[in-house]
């Protein structure tokens, strides 16, 4: 009996040690990936591939696990950004919750094809989080005119600022998913943690 409770116990151990080395290995390389950028706009936002770990970790371990490993993804993109921010406001909102709200991915975990609807959840939470900071807290900021047309309202200058390259990030995220589905799809959905 006793052999059994530590073989448990044991095993508890290597998965929460997996689950947070995983955890540090795919906030490393989100945070790589988010370095080469596609496109980016003046002031904060671009597109790449810098969301995809953190939706595979989210997806794959929960959504706990998840929205930590987008919290700290935040910490070190406000860090490594050079703090583009307008005070605490915009520190919290831009890059703590927006970033943390990647994980919310893991309402997905269990799913057979999680990774799929967990993008496109993690993604428009965190279209969300930038649509209400840039419509509130950036808009003294607002052009007078943005991709042709002339603005008249924060609201809908952040809808399409935040919303142009979110859009773009999450439908690479989402081909990228796709092209990896057929080789990596136990990965993907965490079979290889829960056998």
């Amino acid at each position: 009996m006793d052999m059994d409770k530590n073989s448990g116990g044991r095993n508890a151990r290597r998965r929460n040690l997996r689950r947070l080395t995983e955890g540090a290995v795919m906030v490393a390389v989100a945070q790589v990936l988010s370095m080469i950028i596609l496109w980016k706009l003046p002031q904060g936002g671009a597109v790449c591939l810098g969301m995809l770990p953190i939706f595979l970790y989210a997806v794959r371990w929960g959504l706990g696990p998840g929205l930590m490993s987008g919290f700290v993804l935040g910490v070190l993109q406000f860090l490594s950004d050079g703090g583009i921010a307008l005070g605490w406001q915009s520190i919290i909102g831009d890059y703590l919750v927006a970033y943390a709200a990647l994980g919310l991915a893991g309402i997905c975990h269990g799913w057979k094809y999680g990774v799929f609807p967990g993008t496109l959840i993690g993604s428009a939470a965190r279209f969300l989080v930038h649509y209400v900071v840039g419509a509130t807290v950036w808009k003294a900021y607002m052009p007078p005119e943005f991709f042709g047309l002339t603005m008249t309202s924060p609201w809908f200058y952040s809808l399409l600022y935040n919303g142009s390259y979110m859009a773009l990030d999450m439908l690479l995220c989402l081909l990228v998913f796709a092209l990896l589905q057929k080789p990596m799809g136990k990965y993907l959905v965490g079979d290889d943690i829960r056998a």
